[in-house]
């Protein structure tokens, strides 16, 4: 089984991240969700600071999987966490120790840079990917529910006064 080669991804990968992000919305159920461009990803990871970063696997010198990543912040531990965004892995990559190797490189950088926690969400109905973060020691938090603000309520919300 290889393990592929992990870097970090820079500016110049910001054509093979946007592909992934189409992949992960297609695998998703959400293919018309996207509204992020490769123009855009590359002007942010341009930013200082860049409000995301991100690891591609490599194998052959051809990416097979990402993860793209931010810090978040715990008051309850006084510690920043590692926010997991997207895992990806290409279907025909899949079996080969890619998205373990992934994770393993981000609970590294979250150990190294002090972090409380690394969390993500998963869609209820991705049972392969709840058994393999189960596997893994993640574990569920289910009296927490994830709440979103975006579009017009975000808007209306950004243009109230008290």
């Amino acid at each position: 089984m290889s393990r592929g080669l992990i870097r970090r991804a820079g500016p110049d990968d910001a054509e093979t991240i946007f592909a992934f992000v189409v992949a992960l919305a297609t695998y998703e159920r959400e293919p018309d969700a996207v509204a992020t461009t490769a123009a855009i990803l590359r002007e942010q990871l341009t930013a200082e600071p860049a409000p995301f970063e991100c690891l591609l696997i490599e194998e052959d010198g051809r990416a097979q999987g990402f993860a793209l990543y931010f810090h978040n912040y715990s008051t309850w531990r006084g510690r920043p966490g590692l926010y997991l965004e997207d895992l990806f892995v290409l279907p025909e990559a899949r079996g080969r120790g890619h998205g373990l190797a992934l994770l393993e490189e981000l609970g590294r950088i979250a150990v190294d840079r002090g972090c409380g926690r690394m969390e993500w969400a998963c869609l209820e109905w991705n049972q392969p990917a709840k058994d393999f973060y189960a596997a893994l020691g993640a574990r569920p938090l289910h009296d927490w529910r994830v709440w979103r603000l975006d579009g017009d309520a975000l808007a209306r919300l950004g243009r109230r006064t008290t």
